[in-house]
Formats: structure tokens, sequence, C-alpha cells
């Protein structure tokens, strides 16, 4: 355990701190929680976020009876050492209501949520879909709409307006997302790379 997460003020909270979670791929706040210490250990443990439930007296393992699992991606604790970020993966709704988020207008990245639905049509290939057939043409294919869309994004910066320029713009960043698919890979590991040469 993290040297954070063995100094925490489980006393202030009479045994339990709030735990809020958010989505790992777009960072939707997806709800609160409370955590007793053994909720704590079962979530390390198991690899699936489970709480203490105030009104059941007991640890409750979220989707544990609709399934709608929590996957756990990491824990943090905040400054004052009694509020717990948990970063997940939702296998399903969060909410009881079947929205994605207990808060039903959290906000989250689009450009995130995008991403994850290109990764979906990968994998599923829908009929109809301008995504399953740019993958089924092939990274080739992909590449020329790339180098094709960042021409027109040029152009379109040199001698067109904004209007026209943000949706050329529109289009390169998301046949560039389908292009990142194809090989494998995601806007995080393009996020990721940024935040290591910011550093």
């Amino acid at each position: 355990m993290s040297d954070e997460l063995q100094s925490l003020e489980w006393a202030k909270g009479d045994g339990l701190l709030p735990a809020i979670v958010q989505d790992a791929s777009n960072l939707r706040v997806l709800m609160l929680g409370y955590m007793n210490a053994e909720a704590l250990a079962a979530t390390r443990a198991s690899g699936h976020v489970t709480f203490y439930s105030r009104s059941k007296q007991r640890l409750w393992k979220k989707g544990e009876t609709s399934g709608h699992v929590l996957e756990l991606v990491s824990i943090q604790a905040d400054c004052d050492n009694d509020t717990l970020l948990i970063l997940a993966r939702p296998h399903g709704p969060t909410c009881h209501l079947q929205r994605a988020s207990c808060f039903a207008d959290a906000p989250a990245s689009f450009l995130a949520d995008l991403d994850v639905l290109v990764a979906q049509r990968e994998r599923e290939r829908p009929a109809g879909s301008y995504t399953t057939a740019l993958f089924g043409e092939g990274i080739r294919r992909i590449a020329q709409k790339v180098g094709e869309e960042g021409v027109e994004t040029a152009l379109a910066a040199v001698v067109q307006d904004d209007a026209a320029l943000l949706g050329e713009s529109a289009d390169l960043v998301f046949h560039l997302l389908v292009l990142l698919r194809a090989r494998g890979l995601s806007l995080q590991d393009v996020s990721s790379l940024l935040q290591e040469r910011h550093k």
C-alpha cells in the first residue's frame, strides 16, 4: 500500500471516507460512495471497486447484482488524507437509472468518448458505419485519408474562414483516431506521450 494510503484519516469520518469515482477513459465523475478500511482492502485485492454500504451496514461491491462493476485503475488520497479519488473503468452504466454517471450532466472529454466509440467500431464492425468501412479498407487507405485531411486543414488555415478550418480540423482529428486504432494505439497513448514530453 502506498504511503498516502497508509496514513488515511479514518477517525475523521468515524471509520468511513468518501470515495469519488471517475471514469479513467474520459474523467467523467461517476459516483460518490464511502469506504472503510475493509472496503479499501477488498477493492485493492479484487481489482473491483467495493464500498461500505451505510444503509446495508456491509461491504458492497459495485455491480454485485447488475454486473456493472467498476474495474480499478488507481486510488489516491487528497491533501488531507480524508477523501479518496478512484479512477476506474466502468463495465456498463454506473447509475441505477442506467446512466453513465449518477450525476446526470457530469462533464467528460468528448474526444475520449469518441476514441472509445472508434475502438468499439473497430471491434464490432457494425454494418453501415463509415468507421467500419474505413477499417475494412485497411491502414493504407486510412493513412491516405489522414494525409488528405491534413492538407485540407492546412489549406483552410491559409485561405478559408474559421468555420472551414474548424470543420477540416474535426475531420483530421477523427481520421487520426481511426488511424491510431488501426495500429492498435489510442488517443490516451498520444496524451501520455505529450504529458511525458511536457515534464
